[in-house]
Formats: C-alpha cells, structure tokens, sequence
C-alpha cells in the first residue's frame, strides 16, 4: 500500500470578468449547417462573448456583455438569418438561482463551476415550468404546421406518383394530358409546402452561405423546372428530332417534398422525446398548494392557491400521496418521502420535524406541514431541470468532427451535383441524356442532406443528460460527459465519499465503572466544538450517560482536554497528553494500537492522575463503498484514496475496501498536486468529492465528480454531480457516459457511411458495372430516414439502467 505525504500547495486563480446568459430556443434550423450560420449571426454581434447552438434541442445558449448588447438586438440577429424566436420578444432579465447555503470554501478552494461563470447572471423564463410549457407550445404548434404539409403534399403527390409510375401498364393513363396532370398535381407540392425550403435557402443565399435546405431547394426546382420545360417547350430537347417526347420528373420534385417533410415529421416527434426526461420532472410538481389561511394563521381551515402565488415563510400541508408543491422544512408531522424524482435512490426518506422537504418528491404515509422557503422559480428542482437543459444544449468535443464536415460538405456537394450533370450529358447527348443527367444531378442533391451527421451528436448527449438526471447523476454538458468516458483513475476521498462523515462513538475500554467513566467523559467533551467532541458526547448519552457540570476547562490542539467534573481533574487525549500529567497508558497501549489498524481514532482518558480507560471514535464505511470500488475495478480503472486523515485509519479503511493505493494526510489544497501528478504520468483522472473542501482538487481533474444532496447539486464544484448524496451512483455515471459516447461515434459511423456509400450511387458510379441508379425520390426517403435512424439510435439510452 503507498502512503504519500503532502506536497505544496497550488496557487489559486482569480476569476474575472462579468457576463449574463440567455437561453432562447431558435426554430426552422434543418442541419448542422444552420447551427454555424446561427453562430456566426450572433458572434458577430458586439459584446456578443459566447454563442452555442444546438441543433437537437433547436436552443441557443449565449453570454453575452449587457453593458453592450440588448436581448432584442440577439433576438433580431437570429431573425435576420432567417431564423424564428418563438415570441420574438425574449423574457426580462431575472436574477440567477440562489446558491444553497453552504460552508464558504477557503479563498483558494475555487469551484469549477464558479470558475467557469465567475460573475455571470441569467437572463431566463421565470421558472422551470414555464420554460417547459413555453418550448411544448412552440414544439406542437412546428409539428402541426410540419403535418398539415405532409398531408397536403401526401394527398397530392401519391397521384401524380401513380400517374408517372404507370409506364404503360395502364394505357388510359399513358395518354398526353397525364403529363399536364402531373403538373398540376406537382406545382401546389412544390410551391406550397416546398416553399418552407426555398425560403430558408434564399435566407442562406443572403448569408452567402448554403445548408440542407440549398441542396433540396436545387434539387426540387432543378426537377421540376426541367419537367416544365420539357412539357411546354420540348422541341428545346435534342431527342424530339426523332419523334421521341422527352421524360418528366414532375413526381420527382414533389416526391421530395412529400419525404422530406415526412422525414421532419419523424423527426419533430423524436425530438420530442428528447426533452421527456426534464418535461416529466416539471409535470411532477403540483399547480397547486393547500396553504394556511393568512387572515387566521390559527384555523384549521387551509386555502388552495396556486403554486406560483405561494411565498416564502408559507405554511403549506401536504396529505399523503400528494406530491410536495415547494422547497421547505416540516413544522408538524412525520411521514415517509419519495425523492427518488431528485436522488434516483428508491427508498423513501423518513421526515418528521425540522427536516427538509423538496418539490416534485411524494409524500406517502403521513400528513405534513411546512414552510417554503423556496418559491417556484427557486426551488432544488427548479435548478436540475436548468443544469440539465443546459448540459443538454452544449455540445461535447466530439461534435467538432461534425461541425468540420458539414462547413465544406454542402459545397462540395453541389460541385459533385454539377460534375456528375456534366459527365452524364458528355456520356450521352441523344436519346435520354439529358433527362438521365438531370436525374442524376438531383439524386446527389437531394441524397447528401447532412442531417444525421448534425444530429448524431447533440441528439445522444440530449437523451444521455436526461436519463442521467432520472437516474441521480448531473452531467455539466457534453464536454463533461465526454471527457467522463474517457476516466482511467478515479480518487476517491474518504470522508463523506467513502465513509459516512459522520463520526461515532465506536468502542469503550473502561478500568472503572463505564457508566461513570463516560458521564464524566460526556462533562468534558460538551465543552469542546470538535467534530470528535460532539460526537463522543452524543454517543455517551445515547448510552445512558448523564453529563456533569465541567468546569476549569483546557484544550491543547491535536493533543487533548482537561476539565474538573465534580470535583475530579478528567484528562482525555493521546498518550503524551496523559504523560505530561504523569499517567501511564501503557496498560491500554495495546488496545488503542487495535483499534487504530481497524479505522478508528483512541482516546485515552485519566481521572485523577489514573488511567480510567479508552474511548474510540470511528467514521463507518459506505454501505455502498466496497460495491462502489468493486465496480470500479471490474470496469478496468485505477481507484486510489486521497485523504487528510492519519496514515493508519487511511489504510485500515483502503485496506477494508480493496484500495492498493493511498495518498495520506494532505491538506484540501494539497490533493490538488496529487490530480495534477497523476494528469502528468498520462492518466485521465476523476476526482471524487464532497464540492466544498476537494474544490481544488475537483477542478484541477479531468473530471470532477461531487456528492452532493439535492439542493446543492446545480451549483456544485464539479463537472458531474450525484444527486444520491453518496456513491452509489458514480459507477452508474461512468457506464452511462461510456453508452453515449459509444452512441454518439455509432451515430456518426452511420452518417458519415450513409454518406460516403449513397453519394457514389446517386451519382451513377455504379451504373457501368453493376447497373445500379437512385432515383431522386428513393434518395429523398433515404436522407429523411437516416435522420430518424439517428434519433431512434440515441433514443435507445433512455432504457439505460442504474449500474
């Protein structure tokens, strides 16, 4: 087993700068293509500091310097690319959720978070229902308008395809005024609901830049405009000179449509589901409160009002199998709680009064009063649902890859459209050639869409944050959930991590009557502020003991304490602190040495210049630690301990829970060398922590990883937060983000395969030697299916199960 010792300490940095944050959401986006002209839309704005957008969750998330810049200039900005806000006006500025209170770190101790939005205020909806209920407005109001489309272009196309598909096999339908038919079915398809492609395209063209909707728009009117002229013009066709009539694509242009907007209909509804895990947490909490009347805070009689009208210093009830409305602390009752909707744990939480209650969780047995003391906007839940919303709009480094792709691949993509027209037109100038090239040219327009190659990322991240926050574990975005998978040492600290940081009573080793012993024990302790104090006090009580009045009370730092109890000089501490009254410990020696190699901490005590006996103190193992490390392991990672406490209570409990290595008495500052030493030999290291004393530690790691509870975890010093208030759930957080960065580069394999095999065939590569042709309408269902292939492939995380 390795001990370290402590190294030096790390500076600390300075956070600077001021910011505030606005989170829109931004529609009519139709590839990654979109997201880019979005961006740089809104970088270009003045005091514009950060811009991401996000093409699963269609939401921009920005900071930006209010000094400088209007949420109305943004709002217009995205207008201006053609682009919809929905409410065009963006909600007032309101100020950021409150931090929970905590124990102030030390000044160096400087939270990753804290870090990251030094100085920074959002600018949000009021609340987290709010924002749910405004974003499934606009997402049903999009998919309404998507569907009638469909069913327009549907009702329209599917005749003309009938018509155009015949060849002959039905002779009154191979008659001229067919093709007139065609036309007429096609022009509404094409110009009604196609004109959603066109207008976005022209909003590109003005941009001077090109997306999805460029490809489609050429390759719908391409068709078509050929189609026509072949119709109303077609001596203009070389092949008319042998009596020949040229080909019509009029079923191609609207077969485009048809499946494209089939393809957005699918994809709308699987977008949809992106958004469930944090939509089923909001719908959890009741739109109203049962509150005691105001006029008579005696009556028994209590008002219902709504949730959003309630105010802090409220008295709320609660009746059982009712959902909690509001964050606050009971005054009255006793009943179990399920807080599962917070901490994923599935047992209930018993509560009675003083203890703390969270909105969304069940009351199940028993009635309760509290009083709120965090109203709607504010509350525990309120703050996971915007930790999620955000990890879900960010975008993980692996996206890069895509972004770089789909800047040049629409370019590209018209160059090999307008390669492939003129090979084809060279290879045969008679006949069908043309058509056939025309034919050609569009299938490669309209096969190239980079839809799933802008989707195969956000979309796995969407789905992977949301069913993490279902199963009790935070991710801080895409970087963090990525960077997590790629973890091959994880530090774990020891007390609140590992143990259960709360120290007990553990042992006593009395040479006189015990009762009397710890009564006299209790006396002295009670006097002390000491963690180990206090919990030497409430252990003797919880044994009968019933303590003095001390008096003359003395502490000497990290040796000991002495006071008179009723008339007897108690001495109580470490062996030298006895041999400076001239005791002997010796006879006890042995016993303390036990005690220490199994985790405990001794403590000798003297009553009138006599040793009396031993007390131990003892901080209990996890019930879920051994679990914890054992999966670990087995998942092939390097687990070490990194702690302050003494060398021989650190082995006893590594040595306990199958830990080789183990870094000792450090300072909190102090494992901060340790994470950077570990970084420094190639490891990609997670620090797990309590957020407060691990800070510089957390955030020197690849990853940090805090415990926390359910009010702190939105604003907790790490990358990743589990919500359980332990352990359990770290292994569960690291196979969940390994599953979605596994996802995300299936996602991308298939886009890019998708891509890499359809473009050749659309262009007629094959022809020569296997006869293989796509026809322009089969392209057009295969670019809207390989969307929706790469929804459904993402959507299959939300079946993950706690590990």
């Amino acid at each position: 087993m390795t001990i370290a010792p402590s190294p030096p300490s790390p500076p600390s940095a300075e956070p600077s700068g001021t910011s505030q944050l606005l989170d829109l959401p931004v529609h009519g986006m139709t590839c990654t293509n979109c997201v880019r002209r979005v961006e740089r839309a809104l970088s270009s704005l003045p005091g514009m500091q950060q811009a991401s957008v996000n093409f699963a969750t269609s939401h921009a998330q920005l900071r930006y310097d209010a000094a400088v810049l209007e949420p109305r200039a943004i709002v217009h900005a995205i207008e201006q690319a053609g682009y919809r806000v929905p409410g065009h006006e963006p909600p007032p500025p309101a100020a950021s959720l409150p931090t929970p209170p905590v124990a102030e770190p030390p000044a160096s101790a400087e939270t990753a978070l804290e870090r990251a939005a030094a100085g920074t205020q959002r600018t949000a909806l009021p609340d987290a229902s709010a924002r749910a209920r405004a974003l499934e407005e606009v997402e049903r109001s999009e998919q309404h308008a998507i569907r009638r489309d469909f069913v327009v272009a549907a009702s329209l196309t599917l005749p003309g395809f009938l018509l155009a598909m015949s060849h002959g096999s039905v002779s009154a339908l191979e008659q001229p005024w067919t093709r007139w038919v065609q036309l007429a079915l096609a022009t509404p398809v094409v110009f009604g609901p196609g004109r959603r492609f066109f207008r976005l395209a022209l909003g590109a063209l003005r941009q001077r830049t090109s997306d999805m909707n460029t490809l489609v728009s050429l390759g719908v009117l391409s068709g078509w405009l050929y189609s026509t002229t072949a119709l109303l013009a077609p001596q203009l066709f070389p092949h008319t000179e042998h009596g020949a009539t040229p080909h019509v694509y009029f079923e191609a242009g609207s077969a485009i449509v048809m499946f494209v907007l089939l393809g957005k209909l699918l994809e709308t509804r699987a977008r949809k589901q992106l958004a469930d895990a944090v939509r089923g947490l909001v719908a959890l909490v009741p739109k109203t409160a049962r509150r005691q009347r105001r006029d008579d805070p005696a009556a028994e009689q209590l008002e219902e009002v709504a949730v959003s009208s309630v105010q802090e210093g409220d008295l709320l009830q609660v009746r059982p199998g009712e959902r909690i409305p509001l964050d606050g602390q009971v005054v009255h009752g006793s009943s179990a709680v399920d807080e599962s909707l917070l901490t994923g744990e599935s047992l209930p939480v018993d509560k009675a009064a003083g203890a703390r209650v969270f909105a969304g969780t069940q009351n199940q047995s028993g009635a309760l009063t509290f009083v709120v003391h965090k109203t709607e906007p504010h509350t525990a839940l309120a703050a996971i649902v915007e930790a999620v919303e955000q990890a879900q709009g960010s975008r993980a480094p692996i996206a890069r890859l895509a972004d770089v792709v789909s800047s040049w691949f629409v370019p590209v993509v018209i160059g090999i459209a307008c390669l492939t027209l003129a090979v084809w037109l060279a290879v045969d100038v008679s006949g069908d050639g043309i058509a056939i090239a025309v034919e050609r040219f569009v299938a490669v327009l309209v096969i190239a869409c980079p839809c799933a190659l802008g989707l195969a990322t956000p979309a796995a991240v969407a789905v992977g944050t949301g069913r993490g926050a279902q199963l009790g574990v935070l991710f801080k975005g895409g970087a963090a959930l990525e960077a997590v998978s790629g973890i091959d040492t994880v530090l774990l600290d020891k007390t609140g991590t590992l143990t259960m940081g709360k120290p007990t009573l553990s042992d006593v080793r009395a040479l006189v009557d015990e009762a009397e012993l710890l009564s006299r024990v209790a006396a002295v302790e009670s006097q002390s502020e000491h963690p180990l104090a206090r919990a030497i006090v409430r252990g003797a009580r919880e044994r009968g003991a019933r303590p003095a009045a001390a008096t003359d009370f003395v502490s000497s730092a990290g040796r000991g304490v002495e006071a008179v109890v009723e008339g007897h000089t108690v001495r109580i501490g470490t062996r030298d602190w006895l041999a400076l009254a001239g005791v002997d410990a010796a006879p006890l020696e042995s016993d303390a040495e036990a005690l220490a190699s199994q985790g405990r901490t001794p403590s000798f005590v003297a009553v009138d210049g006599a040793l009396a006996g031993l007390i131990a103190v003892a901080d209990e193992v996890s019930a879920d630690a051994r679990r914890v490390v054992q999966a670990l392991l087995a998942m092939g990672l390097e687990v070490a301990m990194v702690t302050g406490d003494r060398r021989r209570t650190a082995e006893a409990v590594a040595r306990e829970l199958g830990i080789t290595r183990v870094f000792a008495e450090l300072r909190p500052e102090a494992k901060a060398e340790v994470v950077a030493s570990e970084r420094a030999r190639g490891r990609k290291v997670a620090m797990v922590g309590d957020g407060i004393n691990d800070a510089p530690a957390l955030a020197g790691a690849d990853v940090g990883i805090a415990i926390g509870s359910g009010t702190d975890i939105a604003l907790a010093a790490a990358d990743v937060a589990l919500l359980s208030g332990g352990i359990s759930a770290l292994p569960t957080a690291l196979a969940l983000a390994r599953q979605t960065l596994r996802t995300i580069r299936e996602n991308l394999f298939w886009a890019f395969v998708y891509n890499t095999v359809g473009l050749p065939i659309a262009a007629g590569a094959l022809y020569a030697s296997t006869g293989w042709l796509l026809s322009p309408v089969l392209a057009s269902a295969a670019m809207s299916l390989s969307s929706v292939s790469v929804l459904l492939n993402s959507l299959r995380l939300r079946g993950f199960g706690r590990s």
